[in-house]
């Protein structure tokens, strides 16, 4: 009898499907099982690959199935898609899935321990509660207006505000005590954001990685520490420019007939630590563009001859590089002036 070779597990909350398929493709079973049933089932099993999409649990089942002995393969969802037949289910996502774990080409992702995803669970957290104050803030601008009152943007003018719904006489008395909800919810909010921060900032001052990270101009804690706990091992990559391609900061190629054609910035990757390096580059770039940099050459001639959004996103890309070639090498980040000495 023919062996099973790689096994497609389709995820799921309590009906998990099975295929099992040999070297050469063929369908040799086809199970359902309840999610009591999974590690039973496959400790009875020789040995064999067993692939699952990367997506919520993923990285928790293959680190039990790779205790039972079994080499784990986690596949991005976007590359199992092209192998899914006509019908979508259960079914034909497990077979997807196993067909995408024999392609010689495949990309697989690496399976994240139980400390690297307990230490990026608080910048999910803090997005999470920065939304929710966003959405605070909005509201009460929302309301505000319709009476009337109105501040500039940013955070630092809510306080404004704030101040219009303790003691401007023209909101009805009948509104007061709703507006005063929001602002109670709003320093709710900004409280949380400082104890997530102050968090953030210890674990940069005791991670040797992130404080050779903050070096670098535009890196600062969150990101550095964001950087150390997202980011997968800088060996897995070749180069810097695959790095800042896993972070999506690199152009999208709609080449065709040998003529090279770039699009604009593919965002295909880790979404959170993308932001957090272009939030960094515009900070950088807004800088050089009221005080100089004297430090950079490279960003003087950028800010010269192109509009500042696309210095901003070469920044991010330059930067991401930066990050991949200390992450791999060690060392700290020296200004191209000091390089050059």
């Amino acid at each position: 009898m023919t062996e099973v070779n790689t096994i497609g597990l389709d995820l799921a909350k309590n009906v998990f499907q099975v295929h099992g398929g040999d070297p050469s493709g063929s369908v040799l079973f086809r199970k359902k099982l309840r999610r009591d049933q999974v590690l039973g089932f496959l400790a009875t099993q020789p040995t064999f690959t067993v692939a699952m999409e990367a997506c919520a649990g993923g990285h928790y089942w293959a680190r039990e199935i790779a205790k039972l002995g079994h080499a784990v393969r986690l596949i991005a969802p976007g590359y199992v898609k092209p192998f899914v037949k006509r019908q979508k289910n259960d079914a034909a996502d497990a077979e997807a899935i196993c067909e995408a774990a024999q392609r010689p080409t495949m990309r697989f992702v690496a399976v994240k321990s139980e400390e690297q995803q307990a230490a990026a669970m608080v910048f999910h957290v803090r997005d999470l509660v920065v939304r929710q104050r966003t959405q605070t803030i909005n509201a009460i601008r929302g309301h505000l207006a319709e009476f009337g009152l109105v501040a500039a943007q940013g955070l630092f003018h809510v306080t404004k505000l704030v101040a219009a719904i303790e003691n401007d006489s023209t909101i009805p008395e009948a509104a007061r005590p709703i507006l005063f909800l929001l602002v109670e919810q709003l320093r709710s909010l900004d409280a949380r954001v400082a104890v997530l921060d102050r968090e953030i900032a210890r674990r940069a001052r005791e991670d040797a990685e992130a404080r050779r990270l903050m070096t670098i101009p535009g890196i600062g804690p969150i990101t550095a520490t964001a950087l150390a706990a997202l980011a997968p091992s800088a060996q897995i990559f070749k180069r810097g420019r695959d790095f800042a391609a896993w972070l999506g900061l690199t152009p999208l190629q709609r080449s065709s007939g040998g003529k090279q054609k770039l699009g604009e910035t593919s965002r295909m990757g880790e979404r959170t630590l993308r932001r957090l390096l272009i939030i960094g580059a515009s900070a950088t770039v807004r800088w050089a563009m009221r005080k100089g940099s004297m430090t950079d050459p490279w960003l003087s001639r950028m800010l010269e001859r192109k509009p500042p959004m696309l210095v901003i996103v070469a920044l991010a890309n330059k930067t991401a590089r930066i990050v991949w070639a200390l992450m791999a090498r060690g060392g700290i980040y020296r200004t191209p002036a000091l390089a050059a000495r």
